[in-house]
């Protein structure tokens, strides 16, 4: 099914040249959601646009274009307000018409792409040997909705967990363990996770202040690089050990990702400086090979380089990133690479897609895009952390959540005298603990800081994922109040749109698909959230003005379809930002 938006876009575009001539069919008819209801449902601003080339009143051209329309089906007679806008109310018939049409697609009448690109999504990226933290809830949650709402979309997703796995550290982290703790070099899981990040801390310290250790991991960092065995061995079961815990983390998340680290890129690393040479872009400076870039300066106004290789001979971040990009292309037949990390990223991204585009890795026919985020921070409006002053770990924060919406759960039970199972509790506590994680952080602009706070995510009011929820158990609470099974209402029912409520929730729920496509093209998963919250508020409304199991005949099947629409759109949505649905609460 075509969205409305669509439907009106085309409609203009065959209007402007039927009203113009055929050079105006591919003119943007800039047609959009209506600011206010009171003018309308949709808006036309394209007569604005044309004055000066067609030389005419805007108001003129307005009512031109309309005498060329053909949207009789779809709205009524189309007006113009102010200095030309062309307004657009849609029929309740016509609603009445799609809605009928969504009670039988399991898409909600939503189509795929006619277009469909490969594209690759790289998010989460944690460090091996290191717990994950709450910096790595934003870019886990939000990359993976992003790839959710493309999957949906029909695109070829393929989702990239680009873990730090290789480097110096591991040179010094073998060394030390060398000495501290020799057993989890060749025992798998001798150490908890944490004793191996403890462990790593000590190691960090010898590296800066002893040379000798610093010396030895060096070296330990050759004989890795070099094949050696036992190097590779504890390198190996380290790797091992944290993806184990990584696991445990994306398992609580319902996280689907594929791990292809930056050791994955060594053999490619070299050829990535040879083919730099080969277009002349390297220079050496200070020993080191550089690509000197393009609008960028350091303090002193000089030229910024970007080094592939130092003047040791090693690689760096951006040698990795450079292999990465050519991989992706070459080899994955990438169309869209979507890097999902923290803002302070973005002059490094900047920086290698300029290089990759120079050398020509990076084609015109190919999308990398940097998709940046804020901070969390705490309630002082600093980095969240500890109280101690340390970063919260990620598997702490997520249990908290859940410990809280539990205990938020027992105390309602306990005002309304009421008993649930230990089973039914955990589960709800953990669909909305979690789902009020994710929600609370999708529901931001992404470029923005925001404020971690558990009482406002976890409340029944607002734009929180329990108000989302709750909608969808209302819902669910009619079917079991009128014992109706709502996967089989009546498909030969008329629908009936007659009161404003009705018409109002019904009008929004077709905006769906026309929300996923900015969403897929913006990456702003905040604009899905900002639909949810409002259809939810426009459900309540319709479910205190509409009543639905008093209603009598045709027009209670009418209401529970339209219930039933607004919590199959509901899941669709909140599971485009991995949220689970529950039928009570």
């Amino acid at each position: 099914m075509q969205s409305i938006l669509s439907q009106l876009k085309n409609a203009n575009s065959a209007a402007l040249a039927k009203a113009f001539g055929e050079e105006y069919k591919d003119t943007d008819p800039l047609v959009v959601q209506a600011s206010n209801p009171k003018f309308g449902d949709y808006q036309s601003n394209v007569a604005l646009s044309l004055t000066k080339i067609l030389k005419k009143n805007p108001r003129v051209i307005a009512q031109e274009i309309i005498d060329a329309l053909d949207v009789a089906d779809l709205c009524e007679a189309p007006t113009i307000a102010g200095p030309g806008f062309i307004n657009f109310t849609l029929k309740p018939s016509y609603l009445e018409i799609l809605l009928k049409e969504l009670q039988q697609s399991d898409r909600l009448g939503i189509d795929k792409t006619t277009d469909p690109q490969k594209v690759i999504v790289d998010f989460s990226s944690p460090n091996i040997a290191k717990e994950m933290h709450v910096g790595h809830l934003r870019s886990t949650i939000i990359g993976d909705s992003i790839a959710r709402v493309l999957e949906f979309r029909g695109q070829d997703v393929v989702r990239l967990n680009h873990v730090g796995d290789w480097g110096t550290q591991f040179g010094m982290l073998i060394t030390y363990l060398r000495e501290a703790y020799p057993d989890a070099l060749t025992q798998a899981d001798a150490l908890d996770i944490g004793d191996l990040v403890a462990f790593y801390k000590k190691a960090k310290i010898r590296f800066d202040d002893d040379e000798e250790f610093k010396e030895n991991s060096r070296k330990q960092v050759v004989a890795l690089q070099s094949g050696d065995e036992e190097s590779n061995q504890a390198w190996q079961l380290l790797c091992d050990q944290s993806r184990r815990e990584f696991q445990k983390i994306y398992d609580i998340l319902d996280i689907k990702i594929t791990e292809r680290g930056e050791s994955f890129y060594n053999p490619y690393l070299a050829d990535v400086v040879t083919d730099l040479k080969k277009v002349g872009l390297l220079e050496k400076d200070a020993g080191a090979q550089c690509v000197f870039l393009e609008g960028f300066k350091n303090k002193d106004g000089d030229r910024l380089p970007l080094i592939v290789q130092k003047s040791d001979g090693g690689f760096n971040y951006a040698t990795t990133d450079l292999a990465a990009i050519r991989y992706r292309i070459k080899e994955d037949g990438a169309e869209r690479i979507v890097y999902v990390t923290d803002s302070g990223q973005a002059g490094h991204f900047a920086q290698v897609f300029q290089v990759a585009k120079r050398a020509e890795f990076l084609t015109d026919d190919v999308e990398a895009v940097h998709v940046p985020f804020g901070l969390v921070q705490g309630e002082d409006g600093k980095k969240l952390k500890t109280r101690s002053g340390e970063t919260i770990k990620l598997k702490d924060l997520l249990n908290e959540a859940v410990v809280r919406s539990r205990a938020d759960i027992e105390k309602r039970l306990q005002e309304y005298d009421s008993q649930e199972s230990p089973e039914f509790i955990e589960q709800v506590a953990k669909v909305v603990g979690i789902g009020a994680v994710k929600y609370a952080d999708l529901s931001q602009n992404r470029t923005s800081n925001y404020i971690f706070s558990f009482d406002k995510m976890l409340t029944l009011q607002g734009n929180t994922a329990p108000y989302m929820l709750y909608a969808y158990v209302r819902v669910q609470g009619v079917s079991r109040q009128g014992g109706i099974d709502l996967a089989n209402l009546p498909t030969d029912t008329p629908i009936i749109l007659s009161e404003p409520a009705e018409l109002t929730l019904a009008k929004h729920i077709f905006q769906l698909g026309e929300v996923l496509e900015v969403v897929e093209r913006e990456l702003m998963p905040n604009r899905l959230c900002e639909y949810l919250y409002e259809l939810s508020r426009k459900f309540n409304q319709f479910y205190e003005a509409c009543p639905i199991l008093k209603a009598e005949g045709d027009r209670r099947t009418s209401r529970l379809i339209l219930a039933d629409t607004t919590a199959r759109t509901l899941k669709l949505g909140l599971s485009l930002l991995g949220i689970e649905v529950l039928d009570r609460m």
